[in-house]
């Protein structure tokens, strides 16, 4: 099997947004080393089981790895030992959502539908909040092929499995003001102070939604640059235009420890930052060239105190891009595309852990890969 290389993460360019331009031959900062882990995590699974789609990963406070992912896009060939009758030895669909230790063991696994709640027939979005419960988002926008309705759910479980709340209902969307129905959940974060749950609403509807995280009633919403959410039709992207007053694809939520939410609008490919209320703070557009999927997908926190740096996971270019937070100001990227170990595959999701160590989730390719930091260290 081929390994990969080590690679080098590499300058970036400039940056358009609220903060100050930088030059596009501005140094790089020293940025660690990263070399993918080909032993995490531990194959083959147990019980004959696959992966499908990875629609969303979660480090814990004990850098566990949660992903949720997706059997029902798996083809026949890749679930042969499951059909009836099998066609083959390999594979079965494993359960949706799957829980890692830092050694890369599976320690649970669950998911899927079940009684008293509407499970999604996409599954993305994962979080494990600060109490230890477990929310998984829904993003199908469409009617299924044997007319199941959209997703407009978010399901609230124990750590090992059991139902607790849902907010909304499958469903078609209400409009992006509505308070009652979701329509393509792609990302979900806690505000522990709060106790609140953001929501990224974004493939149907055009939103950051909050909840109460106990009782799932409604607290507020917010739209592109903090003004209430459109559901204008603002055609395509194009990247000579201006930049969009209306979000296109919120894709990912994610709550600082300093109290500003950090929001991927990943097709028009820029990151906006709020205070917690949906007051706009910033927006930073990167790579504006590229279109759809876009190339802000998703952001991961460093874990020292201040959270210095940003992992965002640019799905256009199959790459992470570090990024300074205090200035929103692109200092270094690594990856690009392929199936081996060491290449990226329409990655979904980049994820520190305590270590500054990264992990990527990938929707083609299937799998998620721990890189880990062989030489240097984060910038602070």
């Amino acid at each position: 099997m081929r390994t990969a290389a080590n690679l080098f993460l590499t300058a970036a360019f400039a940056l358009l947004g609220s903060a100050a331009p930088v030059a596009a031959d501005a140094p790089a900062e020293q940025m660690p080393r990263y070399t993918v882990d080909t032993s995490w995590p531990k194959l083959p699974l147990p019980n004959k089981w696959t992966f499908g789609e990875m629609g969303g990963m979660f480090v814990d406070a004990n850098d566990h790895v949660w992903v949720v992912q997706r059997p029902g896009t798996l083809f026949p060939w890749e679930k042969a030992a499951a059909l009836d009758p099998p066609t083959g030895r390999c594979c079965v669909p494993a359960p949706p959502v799957m829980e890692f230790d830092p050694q890369g063991n599976l320690v649970q696994a669950w998911g899927g539908p079940g009684k008293g709640y509407e499970w999604p027939s996409t599954e993305h979005g994962i979080l494990v909040d600060h109490k230890g419960n477990v929310w998984v988002g829904g993003s199908s926008t469409r009617p299924g092929p044997k007319g199941e309705p959209p997703d407009g759910m978010l399901l609230k479980f124990t750590h090992d499995g059991k139902f607790l709340m849902q907010i909304g209902h499958a469903g078609a969307s209400k409009g992006s003001l509505d308070s009652s129905q979701l329509a393509g959940v792609a990302d979900i974060a806690i505000d522990p102070s709060s106790n609140e749950i953001f929501v990224a609403d974004g493939y149907g509807n055009h939103r950051i939604i909050v909840f109460d995280a106990d009782t799932g009633a409604f607290k507020r919403m917010w739209g592109a640059y903090g003004k209430p959410p459109t559901d204008d039709n603002v055609g395509p992207y194009e990247p000579s235009a201006s930049p969009s007053s209306q979000f296109r694809n919120v894709h990912c939520v994610k709550v600082s420890r300093d109290g500003l939410v950090y929001v991927c609008d990943r097709d028009n490919d820029r990151m906006q930052v709020f205070k917690r209320d949906g007051s706009f703070v910033a927006e930073y557009i990167y790579g504006k060239e590229t279109r759809p999927p876009g190339t802000v997908g998703h952001i991961s926190f460093s874990p020292d105190r201040e959270q210095s740096v940003l992992a965002l996971a640019d799905l256009g270019n199959f790459q992470v891009r570090f990024v300074r937070r205090a200035t929103g100001a692109a200092i270094g990227t690594f990856g690009d595309f392929g199936n081996y170990a060491g290449q990226l595959n329409r990655m979904h999701q980049a994820a520190f852990d305590s270590k500054g160590n990264v992990f990527t989730a990938e929707a083609a390719g299937k799998r998620i890969q721990k890189w880990v930091i062989t030489a240097g260290s984060l910038p602070k």
